[in-house]
């Protein structure tokens, strides 16, 4: 028994000396998390939210007070140019058409009438200018057979007489012709006016019928069949029958923080998810970039809010897709990522990795803040840079501050101009070790899995 607690004593005392010696062996080093560098595809995307527009879209309003008898369509229905979609009672239009079309057809019978007694006027003046060619032969023979001494005065004054009569007679068959042919005219005016009362009467009853303007789809329906519906007055807007929206471009009308509007520029290429139809992406491209600042909470723009407050704000951005679908409605949320920046193999390194340095003061210590909280030394201006893992000349890892620039930014990476090379390694955390970091300071490198808290935070 007593062999075997001194077995077990000795067994302690070697394991608390293997414990201290590797505390003493491991004390002075930092734990920390590392990643090597390489050449990656980089790409820039600034994300917004908003929901789907089409491009064209109109209110389809009432252009007539009256009950609506009937509508041809329903919410969500795609309606063809031209096509039906209401009816409004049209009673009284219809009376005034069909009253005035009767109108033009007696109109039009009493021109006929006119046309045939001007030509009845003609014939009677082709009548009489011959007759009056006979009277004036019998009156210049008169004349020679009077002079001659053979015929007598009152035979002569009776030749004389007719073609007089004559002559006058053509004069009034003239007057009758000329009076027929105004009679014409002014009934065929009467008929114009006739025909453009028609036309506004047909214009009447056409408002009562609403019809589509272009291909497109119903996306709203305020009014119920059989409601009574009014026109817009001044300032007033009139009662809506419909809203109807062109598909055939569709665009995504997101709103992009202030911070990153600057990069957005037209023409650059998107990806847009809709909330409705996970697991599709529809391609697209940015058509506007607004120039007005969206207050965040109200959405109104910053020029038109009569507040001080400062708060933060949005701009709009269009992209339109470039294929649009039938299944996209007006309205569904939807959120845009656009790529303002693409490079292809570049070298990258962890966002995370990326620190501010303040060199030492002389008798003070170095401080490292992360690039995100950094607050440059009063004496020695901070940079902008990664600790590398370096060996010293006795094997041990140590961390080396190398000043760097950055390109492009990527979801997780940042774009290295120079300063570092491919295949190096580099610290990335944790972030409360990386704040605190010191050049020269013991490296061990930290192969335990990070644990994630449970609610989320870190």
């Amino acid at each position: 028994m007593k062999k075997i607690l001194l077995i077990a004593l000795a067994i302690i005392v070697t394991g608390g000396l293997v414990a201290f010696m590797v505390y003493k062996q491991q004390s002075g080093y930092t734990k920390v998390l590392t990643a090597k560098l390489a050449k990656q595809d980089l790409a820039t995307v600034v994300s917004g939210t908003g929901q789907i527009k089409p491009t064209t879209y109109v209110n389809v309003g009432a252009n007539v007070m009256g009950r609506v008898t009937h509508f041809y369509v329903k919410e969500g229905d795609k309606v063809k140019k031209g096509e039906t979609v209401a009816t409004i009672e049209n009673v009284q239009q219809a009376a005034n058409v069909a009253g005035q079309e009767a109108a033009i057809s007696a109109a039009k019978t009493d021109i006929a009438s006119y046309i045939a007694a001007e030509k009845t006027a003609e014939a009677n003046v082709e009548f009489h200018k011959a007759d009056l060619e006979q009277k004036r032969l019998d009156w210049e023979r008169a004349q020679g057979l009077y002079a001659a001494g053979i015929m007598a005065k009152q035979d002569f004054d009776a030749k004389k007489a007719a073609y007089d009569t004559d002559l006058a007679s053509l004069g009034q068959a003239v007057a009758g012709l000329n009076q027929a042919k105004a009679q014409t005219d002014s009934q065929r005016g009467h008929l114009g006016t006739q025909v453009a009362t028609l036309r506004a009467n047909q214009d009447m009853l056409n408002k009562t019928i609403a019809i589509a303007p272009f291909d497109g789809i119903v996306t709203n329906m305020p009014v119920k069949e059989g409601e009574t519906v009014v026109t817009g007055i001044q300032n007033t807007a009139g009662s809506t029958l419909m809203t109807l929206a062109d598909m055939s471009v569709i665009t995504a009308e997101v709103k992009v923080d202030e911070t990153d509007i600057v990069n957005i520029k037209i023409g650059q290429p998107a990806d847009v998810t809709v909330d409705a139809i996970p697991g599709k992406v529809f391609k697209g491209h940015v058509t506007l970039v607004g120039d007005q600042a969206l207050l965040r909470s109200t959405g109104v723009a910053t020029s038109q809010s009569t507040t001080g407050t400062e708060e933060a704000k949005d701009f709009k951005v269009v992209v339109t897709l470039d294929t649009p679908s039938d299944e996209l409605r007006p309205g569904l949320s939807t959120t845009a990522k656009i790529t303002t920046a693409k490079k292809s193999n570049v070298l990258s390194l962890p966002i995370q990795a990326l620190t501010m340095y303040a060199p030492p003061a002389p008798g003070s210590n170095g401080k490292v803040e992360a690039a995100s909280t950094s607050t440059p030394s009063a004496t020695a201006p901070a940079k902008q840079g990664v600790f590398v893992i370096e060996k010293d000349a006795h094997g041990r890892q140590r961390a080396k501050f190398v000043p760097v620039t950055t390109g492009i930014t990527g979801a997780t990476d940042i774009e290295v101009l120079t300063g570092l090379s491919a295949g190096q390694e580099v610290v990335t955390g944790p972030y409360k070790t990386l704040r605190v970091l010191k050049d020269g300071a013991l490296l061990k490198k930290d192969t335990e899995k990070p644990v994630t808290p449970a609610n989320g935070n870190s």
